[in-house]
Parts: structure tokens; sequence; C-alpha cells
């Protein structure tokens, strides 16, 4: 895939913002008479957000009349636009709810879920942070847990100083949000509130990197865009430290915050040639997207499993 600009598309943001703003005018797929123009709606999860920019940039540079607009409201915000019929697919960090499935269910939408790459879910302190390397998941769960009143690092380890300890993660509606407090916390969305939370990554990054003793969580592409700024801390969950990459997340030693992330159409969208186009071009440039994004891609294997699930729903949508 050789017009993938995967440097520029990765190395900025705001680029991948301007992407989000670039077809906010109007709101129903309106292609032409030869199938050639109109607009794909992709919103939800901000850590799949790079996934789908990168399709969606390279995929308008050979189809100029279509635009597709990529937003980011987290996924749970997505899921509700998704379910509305607002959007023809929604990007999801975490798998679909119970209430999700209904409200979906409620209004005719129906999906599937297609995994499109794996994440390692990255906590992070400030570059100048010397003390801090390894944190178990018995800490972690001590510093976000819901009757936590942890404020100070020495709280957390009496070898850690006496400073001070503020925190940062996404919101509610992240998916992000719902994994970790799910894994760490034992109860997902249950969590201390008296943190700093954004449904947008970047402004976690920019709370961490901007506060000395500052603490964060998010998927493993925002650090790796930020690790001039930022510390990646190895995690502990009984069988020693070991750091977030893509061999500890593809081999399951970095363990519970490696996950997979999704992608999930709308099989009423899926009936839209200019759609469907635009999926096949994500799904057989998965891997190549999957590597500009600094996520992990499939094996072999579940590249050929997305294929072919891919395949069937493209006949679901009578395509």
């Amino acid at each position: 895939m050789s017009q993938l600009k995967r440097t520029l598309l990765v190395a900025s943001p705001v680029l991948l913002a301007a992407l989000t703003l670039s077809a906010c005018g109007g709101s129903n797929n309106s292609g032409g008479e030869d199938g050639g123009s109109g607009q794909i709606r992709i919103d939800g999860s901000s850590t799949v957000y790079p996934l789908s920019a990168i399709a969606a940039e390279d995929f308008q540079v050979a189809n100029p009349g279509i635009q597709v607009t990529v937003g980011s409201s987290g996924t749970g915000g997505g899921f509700e636009k998704f379910c509305r019929g607002e959007t023809d697919a929604n990007d999801a960090s975490r798998p679909i709810k119970d209430s999700e499935i209904q409200e979906c269910a409620d209004t005719g939408i129906e999906y599937a879920q297609l995994t499109v790459a794996i994440d390692a879910l990255t906590v992070v302190v400030n570059k100048d942070n010397d003390f801090a390397n390894c944190l178990t998941t018995e800490q972690l769960a001590a510093i976000w847990g819901p009757d936590s009143t942890i404020s100070n690092w020495n709280e957390v380890d009496p070898s850690f100083p006496d400073e001070p300890l503020p925190i940062f993660g996404p919101g509610t509606d992240s998916g992000t949000f719902d994994y970790f407090t799910d894994v760490i916390n034992g109860e997902e969305g249950v969590s201390r509130t008296d943190f700093t939370p954004s449904e947008d990554d970047n402004v976690i990054v920019q709370g961490v990197a901007g506060s000395k003793g500052g603490l964060g969580y998010f998927g493993f592409t925002y650090f790796e865009e930020n690790a001039d700024r930022l510390k990646a801390l190895e995690i502990d969950s009984g069988a020693g430290c070991v750091a977030p990459s893509a061999k500890s997340a593809r081999d399951g030693s970095y363990t519970p915050l490696s996950r997979p992330l999704f992608v999930y159409p709308s099989v009423q969208s899926l009936a839209d040639p200019n759609v469907s186009e635009f999926f096949q071009f994500y799904i057989d440039n998965n891997v190549e997207i999957a590597k500009a994004a600094l996520y992990i891609p499939l094996s072999d294997a579940a590249q050929e499993q997305l294929v072919t699930d891919f395949a069937a729903l493209l006949t679901q949508a009578g395509n």
C-alpha cells in the first residue's frame, strides 16, 4: 500500500483532528450516479481513532469524491450515535455492552464486531519521574479504586517520595475507562471520581507531561507518540514486572492490560457501495494500517478470520 502516509499521520495529531472536521457538512451518505461521491461517518473510541483516521485519509486519496468523517467522542458516546443511526460505524476499545445491544435492537441497527488490532493499555508518568518504574495491579487498584484517598506517591509505596500524585484518565464515555476499571478495580465503571478526565487522550498526555508527579493511562500509541515527554511503567500482575510492547501484548505476558480493538460497521450502511468499498480497503490494508498507527497488528490467523468475517458481513448486507 504505497500511498499510506504513515509518518505524517502518526506524527501529527493536528492533522488527524483536521480530518475529523473535513466533512462536517451534511449527515447522509449521498453517492452520485457513478457511486463515486458521498459521506461516510465513523465515531467512537479515541484509542481506535488513529486506525480509522489513517484508513480514511488514504482511502480518500484514491476516492476524492467520498468524504470520510472520523470522530472520537468515546466508545460509549459513539455507540449512542451509532444506535440512533447517525453514523455508519463505531470504533470501540471494548465489546458492545448489553444495554447498547438493546439500544441498537430497538432502532433496528444491525452490525458486526470486527477485531482490527491489539493494544497495550499503558500507564504513564512524567518523564522526570525517577522513582516509579513498575507498579503492581494491587497498587493501581489502590490508586484508582472508588474509595481511594491516595494523593501522594509515598502512600502508594513508602519508598517513594512525599510528592503530590495528580491523576489523569479517560472519561466515563471511554471504552478505555471501562476496560481499565474492569480489570484493575474488578468492576466496569467503578472508580474514584476526583481525577482529571477526558475523552481526548492528548489532554491526558498534556496533563501528565505538565505535572511533575502526574500519572495517567491510555492506549499504547499515544505513549509511543509522546515518549519524549512521558515514561511508561512496567506492570506486575503477579509474575514480575512487564513493560508494554507488541511482543508482551501478543504473547499474553502484559496482563491484564493488553486488549483487542474493534470496529462495528452497520449492516444497513454496508449496503451503500461507498461504505462497503471503504471497509474493504480498511480490511485489505489492516496490517499496514495498524503498523502505521503504532498498534500491534493481528496475527496471520486473526487477519484471515477478519477477512472471512467481513466477507460474511458483506453478504448479509447484500453486497
